[in-house]
């Protein structure tokens, strides 16, 4: 059972704006788009009632909120049980420098996204935190020594 959304080209030019410029007035996202203000107004209403556009928000920069340094941490669990599981993915929405998380394939169970002010931040939370979770078995972190491509809109096809 698929729940891919269909669009059509109109759809697709305004979710492709959206995603650019969620500040956008109706006016300027019709006229961006070659639509009506109503019309607009309508389609985006709704991909909202989909489930196709969730939240609109604002990207800060890292480094100027002081947390400059991504880690990307593989973590490997000691156990899968369910409630081990619902125990590490609760501990990981419950911290606000792991930014991202993923059930992974392969050698390892997680991969999380973690931001941080330092190396000695990083350590802190990694040693005194994460590796003491009683679910988790071990980590192996790699440090980004910079960003080439970070994009938050997703191709529309």
């Amino acid at each position: 059972m698929s729940n891919i959304i269909t669009l059509d080209p109109l759809d697709r030019r305004i979710l492709g704006e959206l995603q650019r410029d969620a500040t956008l007035s109706n006016a300027e996202l019709a006229e961006r788009v070659g639509s009506t203000g109503p019309s607009c107004w309508r389609r985006v209403r709704a991909m909202q009632e989909q489930g196709l556009l969730r939240r609109a928000v604002w990207l800060a920069d890292p480094r100027a909120l002081g947390q400059g340094v991504t880690v990307l941490c593989h973590i490997r669990m000691k156990d899968f049980t369910a409630e081990s599981i619902a125990a590490f993915e609760d501990f990981v929405r419950g911290h606000e420098q792991v930014m991202e998380c993923y059930s992974m394939s392969g050698e390892w169970d997680y991969l999380v996204r973690v931001v941080a002010s330092d190396v000695a931040d990083y350590e802190h939370f990694l040693m005194r935190t994460l590796l003491k979770h009683p679910s988790v078995a071990g980590a192996s972190s790699q440090f980004a020594l910079s960003t080439t491509k970070y994009e938050t809109a997703l191709p529309i096809r």
